[in-house]
């Protein structure tokens, strides 16, 4: 289900999201201080490509709330409402529902990037 989930994802929408995060991740790495926040968002553009068969393991400290905070003030909401939105769209038939939650996964992450691991 990995291969096939992984190839109809990018197909039918993970092209737009993960190059949303690319563009995130661009736009982060403007500035220096942006740099591994930029990092991270390349990250996550990989993992947004394909997420079928990868789970998120969230964790962290007192630095990675910080940057969380910066986030989702900044970058953070833009991403998990795309994401929430299309997970709702894609919930609306039954062979979308493994559609719509990568997208409820991935608009989770949007939120917390920081401390997440991804296995």
């Amino acid at each position: 289900m990995g291969c096939l989930g992984n190839f109809l994802w990018f197909i039918c929408g993970g092209l737009v999201s993960g190059l949303t995060w690319a563009v995130a991740g661009c736009l982060w790495c403007i500035t220096i201080i942006g740099i591994p926040i930029g990092k991270q968002c390349f990250k996550l553009a990989g993992l947004s490509f394909f997420p079928f068969g990868k789970e998120v393991d969230y964790g962290g400290g007192v630095g990675s709330l910080i940057v969380n905070i910066i986030w989702i003030i900044v970058t953070g909401l833009p991403l998990a409402l795309e994401h929430a939105v299309f997970g709702a769209i894609m919930c609306i038939t039954i062979v979308g529902i493994p559609f719509g939650l990568q997208h409820f996964k991935l608009a989770k992450l949007a939120l917390m990037p920081f401390g997440a691991r991804v296995r």
